[in-house]
């Protein structure tokens, strides 16, 4: 009997209580650096039933309503109605938000070892990078992501109007063979209670998952299993179903568990934070190796501690798909002309103070791989360097 290998990842809607608070914490990211490109936070929120409360620290210029933004960004997503779990008309919001800590602020702004601006906290980031996608990222993940993208997309439109916004799904790939199967499907979605579920199962199949699977160029006669909404109803979603907190998808803002994770979350952090910014830099470093063609798969590690610019440590692993010595590589990843982890460059370069996205899109579908978006950490300006150093 043959023993498949096997790999599942999912991913969540914006609709996801989770999600509402990741995207309401880099709205008031987005506000605070568009006044202050200089502003220091750390926002978390909470979402249970009908209710909000943001807490956390925030140091800029800028004078955020944060109320004011938690319903913008509700509104927007689609919580109109407290059936649906959340109304942002009505929904109470407490704020408890103070300035940073003068200790955390004083590590930062004079590092220890240069005048650059020192870690925001010790901890270590990583960042991945496969030649199994387009867009450099473990298939399952990406495959995730569209099936809630299409699904919350078609909501919005009006294509699929008894959805509401809380929306997962699961996609599990073989890679048995040389070339990955689809394995199984799993989507539960949010929906008005009148809708008849053999209805709502085949329009899903048929507008959501067949294109989806299409566009990969997927079979779904490969395919052993599909569930829809396996629970059966799914209509009391959002917040009124499970308590949302910020940065609790870490693996879904990521590589869908195909690559380690160094614990830290992204949203609501200003780039200071080498939890975010480092991994951005990590992301950037390890895609343009694999795009260099130096291997097939590339994880790189880095580690900082909270006051000092430079990383602690820098490590690799490329998964026996090196086609040149692992110590080359790293002696490319050491080189400081090539790739600089300092997080005053991280920021420089990628333009984190002042980005050309709004973190607040990065909240929900990924940090990593966006087309959509124009994201200078998925930028490949350092091939040709790389090529002429080998």
């Amino acid at each position: 009997m043959e023993i498949k290998r096997l790999f599942t990842s999912e991913s969540v809607s914006e609709g996801h209580p989770d999600k509402i608070c990741d995207s309401i914490a880099d709205a008031i990211l987005d506000y605070c650096l568009s006044k202050d490109r200089n502003s220091r936070t750390a926002v978390e929120v909470l979402a249970t039933r009908n209710r909000l409360i943001i807490a956390g620290e925030v140091t800029s210029l800028a004078n955020p309503d944060y109320e004011k933004i938690a319903r913008t960004v509700c509104k927007e997503i689609g919580y109109d109605d407290i059936s649906k779990g959340l109304d942002y008309k009505t929904m109470e919001v407490e704020v408890y938000v103070a300035k940073q800590s003068e200790n955390i602020a004083a590590a930062v702004n004079s590092s220890q070892d240069t005048k650059d601006i020192g870690a925001g906290d010790q901890g270590i980031m990583f960042g991945y990078a496969t030649d199994e996608t387009e867009n450099y990222m473990p298939l399952p993940i990406v495959v995730a992501h569209k099936l809630v993208r299409k699904a919350s997309i078609l909501r919005k439109n009006g294509t699929l109007p008894f959805l509401c916004p809380d929306m997962k799904s699961q996609v599990t790939i073989d890679y048995t063979s040389s070339t990955p199967r689809l394995n199984a499907v799993v989507m539960s979605l949010q929906h008005i209670e009148s809708v008849d579920m053999d209805y709502l199962k085949n329009e899903v199949m048929e507008k959501v998952i067949a294109p989806v699977i299409s566009d990969f160029h997927l079979d779904l006669k490969d395919c052993h299993e599909f569930y829809i909404n396996p629970s059966g109803k799914f209509v009391i979603g959002g917040p009124a179903a499970d308590t949302g907190v910020t940065g609790r998808k870490i693996i879904v803002d990521t590589y869908g568990g195909m690559a380690p994770h160094g614990g830290g979350a992204f949203s609501g952090k200003d780039p200071t934070k080498v939890d975010r910014s480092a991994a951005y830099a990590a992301r950037h470093a390890a895609k343009n190796i694999v795009a260099s063609s130096l291997a097939k798969r590339c994880l790189i590690q880095l580690s900082y501690a909270i006051g000092v610019s430079k990383p602690i440590s820098i490590s690799v692993e490329t998964y026996g798909t090196e086609r040149v010595s692992k110590e080359k590589i790293l002696s490319l990843l050491l080189d400081e002309t090539l790739f600089n982890f300092a997080p005053s460059y991280i920021i420089e370069k990628f333009s984190l103070n002042h980005p050309p996205f709004r973190y607040q899109d990065l909240a929900n579908y990924g940090h990593f791989g966006r087309p959509d978006l124009d994201l200078p950490f998925e930028y490949l300006d350092k091939v040709e360097e790389i090529k002429k150093r080998l």
